[in-house]
């Protein structure tokens, strides 16, 4: 089972260190991205050690049996220590954080060092690359070793859960309090395995075997692990994604506005405050600026919605499918284009109030996702004819 799952999780590990490898490489020396680019890094060694095939190389390389055994658990251990760094970067002051994270990592190492020392005074004569805990479970050093391990691994493994959910429900960021969730839910389902693993040192002393619960123990293990993996990449790549997106989208949004804000900046010139610029890094704050625009237009033109332009919109046929968002869309542009040819005419006695009036976009998202809409349905009016010279006048 472990030479099953192991490199399931060795790839999601290694993927997750290099992604995180390149954001370092990049420059951005955030102490939490590094603390969770090492947390990947070292899960993706304990995997790899753990592998029968290494397992057997690095005993023979090193000339100690089961060697690989303290190697892998003590990059666990590191591991457990820089994931709850992370969560003190993330949840702490920056100083408050520096020092609780000192404490952690020396707490660590400290555990490495005593499980070097009782693992020396091991005498491990057979290799066990898949059964070594119940082999060595009747050996009181062994015992030692591994209920200080388990212990380590199970305290770890219940803050990690403790602190994820309760920080799940008290962040803003849906996506991380996602990936907090993730953490902790696979935290708890590591306890299987420190449970059973800590079941062992009880069997051997009360006389009976979890021999059979072996694969399980694997399996809330890896499962539980990916989990905790899968949950701190979570809000990363969720970040990622909507950047490259809106990287992508706001330009298409830039441009679809292009046609209302011209028309309406035209009419009221005084609602241009900014000047669009050519640098494209600023195409969200001159995205901002289109729809603020725009909306101060409308404020403008209130005097010249006639009522009946509005019931005349508002009676037109609309697609079966069509949402009454984009409904409330069609008819306020349908208002916009009314309003700029009644200007021509003047004030009209009772204007009428915008379909969009009462729709909730108090959210800067929703407000600029709605005028895209209204841009999409907006026509142009067409441009008043000059009016006519006198022609074949003669001079007095």
């Amino acid at each position: 089972m472990k030479d099953l799952l192991h490199p399931l999780c060795l790839v999601i590990a290694g993927s997750g260190f290099l992604l995180l490898l390149r954001d370092l490489r990049a420059g951005r020396r955030d102490p939490a991205l590094t603390a969770l680019a090492f947390t990947y890094f070292f899960s993706a060694l304990s995997y790899a050690i753990s592998l029968t095939p290494v397992w057997v190389r690095i005993d023979g390389w090193l000339g100690v049996t089961n060697i690989a055994v303290p190697l892998a658990q003590s990059c666990v251990v590191l591991v457990l220590g820089l994931q709850a760094s992370v969560l003190a970067f993330w949840t702490k002051p920056a100083a408050e954080a520096a020092r609780r994270v000192r404490w952690l990592m020396s707490g660590a190492l400290t555990v490495i060092v005593l499980m070097a020392v009782l693992f020396a005074l091991l005498t491990p004569v057979s290799q066990r690359p898949t059964d070594f805990t119940l082999y060595y479970a009747h050996d009181p050093v062994f015992q030692t070793y591994l209920l200080l391990y388990m212990c380590t691994y199970t305290a770890a493994e219940i803050y990690l859960a403790r602190v994820c959910w309760k920080y799940a429900g008290e962040t803003s960021d849906p996506w991380i309090a996602r990936g907090l969730r993730i953490i902790a839910v696979g935290a708890v389902i590591t306890l299987g395995y420190s449970g059973i693993r800590l079941s062992a040192i009880l069997g051997a002393e009360l006389g009976f075997s979890v021999k059979p619960l072996e694969p399980y123990a694997w399996i809330c293990g890896d499962i539980g692990a990916t989990l905790t993996q899968i949950g701190y990449f979570t809000p990363l790549i969720a970040h990622k994604v909507a950047a490259a997106w809106t990287a992508r989208k706001e330009p298409r949004q830039y441009r679809t506005l292009e046609p209302l804000w011209r028309a309406v900046s035209a009419a009221e010139p005084s609602i241009v405050l900014v000047e669009p610029g050519s640098d494209s890094t600023e195409v969200s704050f001159h995205l901002y600026r289109r729809s603020v625009e725009i909306r101060d237009a409308q404020i403008e033109l209130r005097p010249y919605l006639a009522p009946e332009a509005r019931a005349a919109a508002e009676v037109q046929r609309f697609a079966w499918w069509r949402s009454r968002r984009d409904r409330v869309a069609a008819v306020t542009a349908a208002q916009i284009h009314a309003a700029l040819v009644q200007r021509h005419e003047g004030p009209v006695e009772a204007p009428s109030s915008y379909a969009d009036a009462a729709l909730d976009t108090l959210d800067p998202r929703q407000e600029l996702a709605h005028l895209v809409r209204v841009a999409r349905h907006f026509t142009v009016p067409a441009p008043r004819p000059e009016p006519a010279t006198a022609s074949g006048a003669t001079c007095p």
